[in-house]
């Protein structure tokens, strides 16, 4: 499966096209590897997804063409979630006000 359609199945991104750009903009790894939209997605590949101010890596455990919302949760599972240092000091900065 490709990984904007697998981003999109599993409702870690929204929308297709918004996975598209996360993809060609270099900011998902598969495998440690730089991937683009197109690249295709195995069971049991690690994919480390860095969008808003998140950093997120999942372990990639189903592949289906098409999931409900309650089935989604189930095609991968969350090893770890970051936050960027962006996030961190607008939190400093918010708890300093």
């Amino acid at each position: 499966m490709r990984l904007d359609k697998f981003l999109k199945v599993s409702r870690l991104i929204k929308r297709r096209t918004l996975a598209k750009e996360v993809s060609d903009e270099g900011r998902v790894k598969i495998n440690g590897y730089t991937a683009k939209a197109g690249t295709v997605l195995n069971v049991g590949d690690v994919a480390k997804i860095r969008f808003g101010n998140k950093i997120m890596t999942v372990e990639v455990l189903m592949l289906e063409s098409h999931a409900r919302k309650e089935e989604a949760g189930r095609m991968y599972r969350v090893i770890s979630e970051e936050r960027t240092e962006k996030e961190e000091k607008e939190e400093g900065i918010n708890e300093f006000l």
